[in-house]
């Protein structure tokens, strides 16, 4: 049944509850694909008869729950399905993206020794000497999903030469130090904001010039609870959220 075909209920749920219901069903049935404009305000007027501040309600509540994005002259525009990650589990992007079927792959931009920030260098317990810097355009299905700016201490290594680009290329930065390094990651905090995309980094993700982004900075450790990794990633706030499991405590 296509999303024009159902009528309206009179009674008391809002009918601009109603046609966003319709819509959404509309977008999971694959009515409306990714990439493709929903109904506008004046379609929905003729359709259901309303006015046009019940279907402007209507298309904000869609955009709010980030289905759609909205833009003057251009319509609403379906989104991609956003990727969830839950905060409390550490884990590369690879293998994240493959719990949710998605394929993942990487465009390696920088990998190299260089002197990391003050700052950095600080979180990795390291003196002035450099580190191993890895930048990352991070990659779900062929879409740029984020950019991945790591910086590993040397001593991660183990005595092993660095990754290469063509090793960065094709898997997991973390699979590659646990079976060329043995080291595996034990644990480390992770810290989240929202931020607006600088116009360089938005031609690498695709995304408009101050667009929202979600940008996470991470300290992982190894087993010995040493610094490992100090990486900053910037995700497009249109693909990507971020989710907490609660747990209820005593009162």
């Amino acid at each position: 049944m296509a999303w024009h075909d159902t009528s309206l209920d009179p009674g008391p749920v809002p009918l601009w509850f109603q046609i966003a219901n319709l819509l959404r069903s509309s977008i999971a049935s694959g009515e409306f694909k990714p990439g493709e404009r929903l109904p506008s305000e004046a379609e929905l007027n003729r359709a259901f008869a309303i006015s046009r501040t019940t279907a402007r309600a209507a298309l904000d509540k869609l955009e709010q729950e980030g289905l759609i994005a909205r833009a003057s002259g251009r319509g609403s525009t379906v989104l991609d399905r956003r990727v969830e990650q839950p905060v409390n589990l550490l884990g590369g992007f690879a293998e994240d993206m493959k719990r949710r079927g998605l394929a993942p792959s990487y465009k390696t931009l920088a990998a190299k020794y260089a002197m990391a920030p003050a700052e950095v260098r600080d979180a990795l317990e390291m003196t002035a000497v450099p580190a191993f810097q890895v930048v990352r355009l991070l990659l779900a299905d062929g879409t740029p999903m984020g950019l991945s700016t790591s910086w590993i201490a040397p001593a991660a290594f183990n005595g092993q030469p660095p990754p290469s680009r063509r090793d960065l290329d094709q898997g997991s930065l973390y699979q590659w130090l646990e079976l060329r390094c043995g080291l595996r990651l034990a644990g480390g905090h992770e810290t989240i904001e929202a931020r607006i995309v600088t116009p360089a980094l938005a031609g690498h993700l695709g995304v408009e010039p101050g667009s929202a982004t979600l940008v996470a900075t991470r300290l992982s450790r190894g087993a010995g609870l040493a610094p490992v990794e100090h990486v900053v990633v910037v995700y497009r706030a249109d693909r990507y959220r971020f989710r907490l499991d609660l747990s209820q405590t005593p009162a």
